[in-house]
């Protein structure tokens, strides 16, 4: 069996590919003769309703990076992302990543157009995540104020869209003790902005120290911000990592985890400072289970905690189209929920 063989059973096992359904229930209330008079009475009236599916303690949202490539490649945009999400997937609530709108922070009219399709919509915008502007845990204090104040122009954005926070990522060079110090420094300074616009800071394990569990839990308590805190990623926990060839997702892609921490007692030290969660995933069995988490497993951690807001799709693996990893993920969500 070939790999586009074992694709398309993977996807109709989860139901992603439904040609032919609605013709084969005509034919199977075709069969047999058909019931009259009492009989077909009877029949209606001890018909069984099926159960209403499970409420998620969670909602749903959709990280814009989950179409990086197609984003990438201009066959969308992030004007056209609101649209996608709600019409391709029945989700009502984005994450928008900034590299996509870079010059866009601080241009009104665009933000207006971008709010206005949200609203048409009924769409909630729900984060922006941002990278590229400075290390908040750069040692060099005038490079930390530049990164701080580099991310303002996000903060007054992501309150005019109606977000509730903006992703930041702890990075720096040094010890672990010294970054600690700085990222801590850079995220309250930050904070106390953000929190004058009424926008959360919001941390994301994202590689080098930041995907330790522990680091980033004493980073976060230690800015005494309470708008301060964290996005656990069910899949960012690799500390140490193969450099790649170069700055693209598909270098990045190709390298590999040297040191990985572990990503459960990570997201459980991360879920007591958690304003977001990020749902990672890569790869599904034939069961449409993720390879890499155990979304039964993970999920629990995350209702302990008391989580009820959004779980973000971010899908990054090879095999499955992105809009078939988004639905992938989506099912799988759905069914790990009903039953954490």
């Amino acid at each position: 069996m070939n790999q586009e063989t074992n694709r398309r059973s993977f996807l109709r096992s989860l139901g992603l590919i439904t040609v032919g359904a609605t013709a084969g229930a005509s034919f199977l209330s075709s069969c047999g003769s058909k019931p009259s008079g009492d009989q077909q009475a009877t029949a209606d009236t001890t018909a069984v309703t099926p159960a209403a599916p499970k409420e998620l303690f969670f909602k749903i949202s959709l990280a814009e990076w989950s179409l990086h490539k197609s984003l990438f490649d201009g066959k969308l945009t992030n004007l056209d992302f609101p649209a996608k999400a709600k019409n391709d997937f029945g989700i009502s609530a984005v994450e928008y990543v900034n590299q996509f709108f870079k010059d866009k922070a601080k241009d009104q009219a665009y933000l207006a157009d971008l709010k206005k399709r949200c609203d048409d919509l009924g769409v909630t915008s729900v984060l922006i995540m941002c990278d590229g502007e400075g290390e908040l845990g750069d040692a060099d204090v005038k490079k930390r104020k530049q990164a701080v104040e580099n991310h303002y122009k996000w903060v007054e954005a992501a309150k005019f869209l109606g977000c509730h926070s903006i992703r930041v990522n702890a990075a720096g060079e040094g010890k672990r003790e010294d970054v600690a110090k700085a990222a801590t420094e850079g995220l309250r300074q930050l904070s106390e902005f953000a929190k004058g616009v009424g926008i959360n800071v919001i941390v994301e394990n994202h590689g080098g120290f930041s995907s330790d569990g522990q680091w980033l839990s004493s980073v976060i308590a230690g800015t005494q911000m309470d708008n301060c805190g964290t996005l656990p990623d069910f899949g960012n926990f690799c500390i140490n990592r193969t450099k790649p060839e170069s700055n693209t997702p598909e270098a990045w892609a190709k390298t590999k985890c040297l040191e990985e921490y572990d990503r459960y007692k990570g997201v459980q030290e991360l879920m007591q400072y958690a304003k977001g969660v990020s749902a990672k995933t890569h790869e599904f069995d034939a069961q449409g289970n993720c390879t890499d988490t155990d979304y039964t497993r993970m999920l629990p951690i995350v209702k302990a905690a008391g989580y009820t807001g959004y779980i973000g799709i971010e899908y990054e693996g090879q095999t499955l189209s992105e809009d078939e990893g988004i639905r992938a993920t989506k099912a799988l969500l759905e069914k790990a929920g009903a039953i954490a």
